[in-house]
């Protein structure tokens, strides 16, 4: 080999290793330099799909990063460009670009979550996961029956059937997803509920039970009084008296009831009008939480068969009709006699 060439080439790989070793160095330096955050804690999310290079933009203009490139470049040498997770991602403290890196493409994320309220009616549930701009709605433009079939729900109706909780999920997840969950929650926890029932009690199925859970949960004022509530409504039952519970008259006359329940929509028939009707309602009327479960399936010790409130939140128990309108009269109007 001619000796200029040779000596040509040993300089050109002189300087590829003296280049090598210097975006080497660089690399190395950089992956490790403390990144200085604008403020902490810092939020942001990334969409499913998000690419390196998008990423890097991304993170430039909320102050991340200086520039983008040095990111882009990081990433293409560790081999992890395909690699970014979508989800929501806190910053508490100062960290490298390396393991910033790691956190986008391990999906080191923070998890949104909804909360189900006790007393909820489906329609309320519904209302929560359409507001939620974490969850994807896909069952905005779906029937009630629908929703029910793309969860393997067995019922006729999604009233009562959601177990009230909070619940975590990842950015973007399906509300259909959330339903499910919450579906399998309450079915799971009614059926270990219902094994260990007391005895003797008027229902033929964990359903019945959780019928009557749900107006428990409406009419109960004390959390302390809710085995009593569904005592006074399970002997009423016992007996073939009707339960004349006033949540199941207000379900029922749905967006016509104005905050004033009146002697006539009492006596207004509907399939929730309990003072018109015997038994139980057709469906539930809310979501039950586990205590007016609890209290529903082991109810108090009672002969009490009439409740009414003191106007404190407190109820007022009576074994007789005549006990009953004492307290009513005493309690409800102001000590006048009807």
């Amino acid at each position: 080999m001619n000796p200029v060439i040779r000596r040509a080439i040993k300089v050109l790989l002189s300087l590829g290793l003296a280049v090598f070793a210097t975006v080497a160095g660089w690399l190395i330096y950089y992956a490790n330099a403390p990144l200085q955050l604008p403020h902490t804690p810092l939020q942001f999310s990334l969409k499913q799909g998000s690419s390196l290079r998008s990423v890097a933009k991304y993170l430039t203009q909320i102050g991340v990063l200086d520039h983008p490139w040095s990111l882009i470049i990081l990433g293409r040498a560790l081999g992890k460009a395909g690699q970014i997770k979508a989800g929501n991602y806190e910053l508490t403290e100062n960290l490298s670009a390396y393991q910033l890196l790691t956190r986008l493409t391990e999906g080191d994320v923070t998890l949104r979550e909804i909360a189900f309220i006790e007393g909820w009616t489906f329609s309320q549930l519904r209302g929560e996961l359409n507001g939620n701009p974490g969850v994807r709605h896909d069952s905005a433009n779906l029937s009630e029956e629908d929703i029910l079939k793309r969860i393997g729900a067995t019922e006729n109706s999604a009233e009562g059937l959601f177990f009230p909780d909070t619940y975590f999920f990842d950015d973007g997840v399906s509300d259909l997803m959330i339903l499910k969950r919450a579906y399998l929650t309450m079915k799971n926890n009614l059926a270990a509920a219902w094994d260990a029932r007391a005895k003797d009690l008027p229902f033929s199925d964990p359903y019945e039970a959780l019928i009557m859970a749900s107006i428990v949960e409406k009419e109960t004022g004390k959390v302390t009084e809710r085995d009593m509530i569904a005592a006074v409504l399970i002997n009423r039952m016992r007996l073939g008296m009707k339960l004349q519970a006033d949540p199941t008259v207000i379900y029922g006359m749905g967006e016509k009831f104005d905050g004033n329940l009146r002697k006539r929509d009492l006596t207004g028939d509907t399939t929730y009008n309990t003072y018109t009707r015997e038994g139980l309602p057709p469906t539930p009327i809310a979501l039950p939480g586990m205590a007016a479960i609890q209290a529903t399936l082991h109810p108090a010790e009672t002969k009490a068969l009439y409740f009414v409130s003191r106007g404190d939140g407190s109820t007022v128990f009576s074994n007789s009709l005549e006990e009953h309108n004492r307290a009513v009269t005493k309690y409800q109007k102001g000590g006048r006699h009807n």
